[in-house]
């Protein structure tokens, strides 16, 4: 009886079939063309991507949409509890839900576009009650008012709202990204256009997530060097590993950190220049290393930030002279991350990995290539990825 219980006992810690196998999810776009727009000849899809040892870069699910690609942009920067990711074609103003629950058999679960007045959907961000914050860049189209933070349910169906205009601060808003505090009853949204435009924005917004009140539009003050030109369209917010501190970066390449998030008037200090000005990208957060990618640059940069107020370069990857990073994400519990990008980056999916110790980066020899003489749904030739996350 003793070893009928062991057994037992192991059977039920045993892992499930495929535990061991590791998948990348990919949302991407048919596209020949040479930059991140596409002309609309093909179609944006899900794929899904063994990594796992055995069968590295296979091929595993492809679920095009209905839309005609024209920029497949971001999905939720982490896969959320739910499996139910959210995602979107900006330049087309669609967005989809695919349930993930079986990585091997995605589908699509809804699809949806304005929310109520607000329209053109950019980043998403999963609440711990299943809802999801979404950033709407504009109320209108026509890129002339500024947008909103709505909630969303899972189906991509509006909840509520509140609007991102505040003319006081600034006269040109357009929300972006978007960083919840559930702990501390606070949502952090960030603003820079999408569109191709001249105009350019300074403010974080700080918003009470019960009630999606905007509490403040903290404009960034501007630092002493290049004219200021780092506090511009500030774009990506992240959440330190001590739970409280939080960085926001700009696509000028500046770097600030927020005060005072939990009381009603907070505030933002200039802490960095990575010395590039083209940063419109997608920075990790990996231990106490800030991970930040740099188009212009052609590099990410690693910054030890145990002290936000003066952090300081740690490690440094050079990824050669037209590579121009974008996106990347983390696998939770290891040192791995992807990137995604333009230029040399445009039809590749590479991994890179940080020494925890030290904040050396290095690039992994295996990268996976979306160019395919012939995809599943029958389209010929390249693809272009974008958001791109572990399973």
């Amino acid at each position: 009886m003793r070893y009928i219980a062991l057994a037992l006992l192991l059977l039920s810690i045993a892992p499930a079939p495929h535990a061991q196998t590791r998948y990348l999810v990919t949302w991407a776009m048919e596209s020949n063309g040479d930059t991140n727009m596409g002309d609309g000849s093909g179609h944006d899809f899900l794929a899904v991507y063994d990594i796992g040892a055995a069968h590295f870069g296979a091929l595993v699910a492809m679920l095009p949409v209905p839309t005609r690609a024209h920029m497949a942009h971001h999905a939720n920067y982490v896969l959320p509890p739910n499996r139910m990711l959210f995602a979107n074609d900006f330049m087309q103003g669609e967005s989809y839900v695919f349930d993930l629950r079986d990585p091997r058999k995605p589908r699509i679960a809804a699809s949806f576009k304005d929310a109520g007045a607000y329209a053109y959907p950019h980043s998403f961000a999963a609440l711990s009650n299943g809802d999801m914050l979404a950033a709407y860049q504009q109320t209108g189209h026509g890129d002339t008012a500024a947008g909103a933070l709505v909630e969303l349910d899972r189906n991509g169906r509006m909840i509520r709202g509140s609007a991102a205009a505040d003319p006081k601060a600034d006269t040109f808003i357009r929300p972006y990204s978007v960083l919840v505090l559930e702990k501390i009853d606070r949502v952090v949204t960030t603003s820079a256009d999408m569109m191709p435009s001249t105009s350019v924005s300074h403010v974080v917004q700080v918003w009470r997530l019960s009630d999606l009140k905007l509490l403040k539009s903290v404009v960034l003050p501007k630092p002493k060097t290049y004219n200021g030109v780092a506090a511009e369209d500030p774009d990506e917010a992240r959440l330190l590993p001590d739970g409280q501190t939080v960085l926001v970066k700009t696509a000028t390449c500046g770097l600030f950190r927020m005060n005072g998030l939990r009381g009603i008037s907070p505030s933002a200090t200039f802490v960095y220049d990575f010395g590039y000005r083209a940063c419109p990208s997608v920075p990790l957060v990996i231990g106490h290393y800030w991970l930040q990618p740099s188009m212009s640059g052609h590099t990410i940069t690693a910054l030890d930030v145990s002290d936000s107020s003066h952090p300081f370069q740690a490690g440094y990857l050079n990824l050669g002279p037209t590579a121009r990073p974008h996106w990347m994400a983390r696998e939770l519990g290891t040192n791995r991350f992807v990137i995604t990008g333009v230029g040399s980056l445009l039809n590749k999916i590479t991994f890179a990995e940080i020494d925890p110790r030290t904040g050396a980066l290095r690039l992994d020899p295996r990268s996976i290539t979306l160019n395919k003489a012939t995809w599943p749904d029958g389209w010929k030739g390249r693809a272009i990825p974008h958001a791109t996350l572990f399973y």
